[in-house]
């Protein structure tokens, strides 16, 4: 029996967007790509870089303009919702035609028929045509069904994110067990909490063609650099409409730096992020100080940092150069935040600048199980020791 893998894809894949227009725009380009057994695939990229495309190639959905995609083993996926499913027939049928269709006898079917019930929860509408089912209930019944059949490859696009945290749990700690088991997972997400924690290896994806393929902390850090928001973590401070009235202007610049990647936009959680200031005062020398606020999108403050009030950081009289502020570990939930510039000397605040930088955080998998705490119980994340005295208490 052949091993277990894709290989995918050779070519690539056009669409024209009309006839009259000879342009041909490439979903997917010159994409030469091994994905072997046991491999957990995590594929990342902005929007329209060709990942849902890729999956549909493997799927057998859609074929490749050029070049071929070859598979070796049951291919299960979850694609959009709604794929593989007739609306007329009930979860029941559906499941037993998901089945067939990827070559189950009958009693294998039946064998996994509790647990994939179960597992969707829907025992009360699995005789319900899904034409009446929600998209949540869709969701969870194809994703059930597509990691329950035991299929050799599985393919799961984002279509996750419909579900609720709770089900999204579930799932990932499903995929996990799938990878676990030696079969080959295909893996689209824009969470990078869960392609750190889930894959093995990571691809990505920008204009159709490939960027960079490897471990996914080094390809998720080029992912950051490279691809998203490339174009900031740099702004000039002369004139900003932020700067509060009666503020002295002092401030000439402000850049983020995240590890040795400077002017970066965009910083994973629980990395390093330094914010580095330029000032000029031309009055007299100064003991500078520097304030910085993080604030949400929302405007609320979510902490101070302010070396006037951190021992040995007295820092002698200048009248121009760069101060800097390093978090060790940015404690951030994923999401865009803000940053206010307080610049003075140890007597007082001269220039004030609201709003002054933005940046996004990403998600990484920092408690190492590809799942974070829920966004909206606050923006900040916390690691706390938990202990368990069994009995009665006291």
């Amino acid at each position: 029996m052949p091993a277990r893998y894709a290989k995918a894809l050779r070519g690539g894949f056009a669409e024209r967007r009309n006839s009259r227009e000879p342009t041909t725009i490439w979903a997917l380009r010159d994409l030469d790509l091994d994905i072997g057994e046991g491999e957990v695939l995590g594929v990342i990229g902005r929007n329209g870089a060709g990942k849902s495309t890729l999956l549909k190639i493997l799927s057998r959905i859609t074929e490749p303009t050029t070049g071929r995609a070859e598979l070796y083993g049951r291919v299960g996926s979850l694609l959009e919702v709604g794929t593989g499913f007739h609306p007329e027939l009930t979860g029941r049928d559906n499941i037993y035609l998901s089945g067939a269709i990827l070559g189950m006898r009958r009693n294998e079917i039946e064998r996994k028929f509790d647990e994939i019930v179960a597992f969707a929860e829907i025992d009360k509408f699995v005789d319900t045509t899904v034409k009446h089912y929600s998209s949540g209930m869709y969701v969870r019944l194809a994703f059930a069904v597509a990691a329950h059949l035991e299929p050799e490859i599985l393919l799961v696009d984002e279509v996750l994110a419909v579900g609720d945290a709770e089900f999204q749990k579930k799932c990932l700690g499903k995929m996990g067990d799938v990878a676990r088991q030696g079969r080959t997972v295909v893996f689209i997400s824009h969470n990078m909490a869960s392609i750190e924690g889930l894959c093995t290896s990571c691809l990505m994806l920008a204009g159709g063609r490939s960027t960079g393929k490897g471990k996914p902390q080094d390809v998720i850090g080029q992912y950051l650099k490279t691809e998203l928001r490339s174009d900031a973590g740099h702004r000039s401070l002369r004139i900003h409409p932020g700067r509060r009235a009666g503020s002295i202007p002092i401030m000439d610049w402000v850049e983020l730096q995240s590890g040795p990647e400077r002017q970066i936009g965009a910083v994973r959680m629980d990395s390093e992020l330094t914010v580095h200031v330029g000032f000029t005062y031309q009055s007299r020398p100064l003991h500078p100080v520097l304030g910085v606020t993080v604030r949400t999108l929302q405007g609320a403050a979510v902490f101070n940092v302010n070396n006037k009030f951190i021992a040995g950081f007295d820092f002698d009289r200048c009248m121009s150069g760069t101060i800097s502020c390093t978090l060790d570990n940015l404690p951030l939930m994923p999401g865009t935040y803000s940053l206010d510039l307080w610049f003075g000397d140890r007597a007082s605040d001269l220039d004030v600048i609201f709003e002054a930088i933005s940046f996004d955080v990403i998600p990484a998998d920092v408690f190492g199980t590809a799942q974070l705490p829920w966004a909206h119980l606050g923006p900040v994340f916390c690691r706390a020791r938990f202990g368990l005295e069994p009995g009665s208490p006291n």
